[in-house]
């Protein structure tokens, strides 16, 4: 019986363990934290958003960076897969707007337990509080590895699966990327991604904790357009979050990995989409006509959450108290193009603490797609987060992590 060794306790850690235990290998699973799965349990706010039950097209579209490198591991362990697996150890599913997966129970402590029980059932020996130093290689062959306290175990098959950066307080700090770099791989700078934008603008702290449904936000960077789509933000007291804005801050790190590299980060934000300009000129006569005698200030409940209000009033450059019926039609349509174009200005974003994925990581031309295999080191295979790989809110990076997982453990060699 071959032995297997798998580092890493995470998403894609305890799937390559399930899968080459059920191949028949001898797996041992080194987590260095006091429990496994430590990130699954904050993910979706707590209730593990598993997967996305989309067709494999919409999966796939969803994936930001190198999405062609998951054909093979998507397609031999698929969302249906993953879902099978779980419930079948005993965690019920759901699947909500957006195709999003969840626990029926809301809880992702849930999908732990029904890993932990696939782990149980294909007898891996799980060791926590176990941290790996290095590998052991000889003449571009694993061996195994040496664990921080000195112990050498010894193996036919290294998986590293030990995350990226983001949420370091559950142990994600790069580690995986100093033993992928003993093998001779190349690592892609990390930025945060799905990460909240820090804004210039200083009523965005006036905003804090309003949120807005159904806005419209267009990102461009030195005056090209690299996002735009509707949503739900929210203000925050350094600028803007909500699903939105994490969408949107994936497509800005690619082209300005600091805040530096950019010479001008725009973000508009378009409060009425539903309506073009000419049918919010009308909505904005009916309700001026409507409210003609009364002060600017008070007459715009109709349009916007009372929060917002004072700082639209602001940004209008109208009177506060001047009487509706007083307001020119020029006032009206600069008013009418704040409504479509409220402008914001991006300064960067916030750091690994606060995103939710890492974009970067080992390059994947290094990896063989269809096994995931190192190219330079036989026996060592790579999976989830510390790869190249990231995509968009909504079980998709979950999905990347359970899909690597499952093809590199299963494509342990005997």
């Amino acid at each position: 019986m071959s032995q297997v060794i798998v580092v890493g306790g995470g998403a894609a850690g305890m799937m390559a363990a399930i899968a080459a235990a059920q191949m028949g290998h001898a797996v041992t699973l080194l987590e260095k934290n006091e429990k496994l799965g430590k990130k699954i349990y904050i993910t979706g706010k707590g209730r593990c958003n598993v997967t996305n039950a989309a067709d494999m097209e919409q999966l796939l579209r969803n994936v930001v960076t190198n999405p062609k490198f998951l054909y093979s591991s998507f397609y031999q362990f698929d969302n249906k897969a993953v879902m099978q697996l779980i419930e079948e150890n005993g965690c019920e599913l759901k699947v909500e707007r957006g195709e999003r997966v969840f626990p029926v129970s809301d809880h992702s402590s849930d999908v732990i337990k029904a890993l932990q029980k696939a782990l149980r059932d294909a007898y891996v020996d799980v060791q926590l509080h176990t941290e790996v130093k290095r590998l052991l290689l000889a003449s571009g062959v694993i061996q195994g590895v040496e664990l921080k306290n000195g112990k050498k175990l010894y193996a036919d098959a290294v998986i590293l699966a030990c995350g990226g950066m983001s949420y370091q307080s559950t142990g994600s700090n790069g580690d995986g990327y100093r033993l992928a770099m003993q093998a001779g791989h190349e690592i892609i700078p990390c930025k945060p991604a799905l990460v909240p934008f820090e804004i210039a603008e200083d009523w965005c702290k006036d905003l804090q904790g309003l949120a807005l449904k159904n806005v419209q936000a267009t990102v461009t960077v030195d005056g090209k357009k690299i996002y735009q789509d509707f949503g739900e933000m929210l203000f925050t007291h350094f600028g803007v979050s909500g699903p939105l804005m994490l969408t949107a801050s994936s497509y800005y790190v690619k082209v300005c990995p600091s805040a530096e590299c950019c010479k001008m980060a725009n973000l508009e934000i378009d409060l009425k989409p539903a309506m073009n300009e000419e049918k919010l000129d009308k909505r904005l006569l009916r309700d001026f006509e409507e409210n003609s005698h009364k002060e600017f200030k008070n007459a715009l409940n109709g349009l916007f959450p009372s929060k917002l209000i004072p700082v639209m009033i602001r940004l209008s450059e109208i009177e506060p108290t001047k009487k509706v019926y007083a307001i020119t039609k020029e006032e009206r349509m600069r008013f009418l193009k704040l409504i479509k174009h409220l402008p914001l200005t991006i300064t960067g974003t916030r750091d690994f603490t606060e995103a939710i994925i890492t974009q970067g990581g080992v390059k994947v031309s290094e990896i063989n797609p269809s096994t995931m295999e190192s190219k330079l080191c036989k026996g060592l295979y790579l999976a989830g987060e510390m790869l190249d790989l990231d995509a968009l809110t909504g079980g998709f990076n979950l999905q990347i992590a359970w899909s690597t997982g499952y093809l590199a453990g299963s494509s342990v060699k005997w």
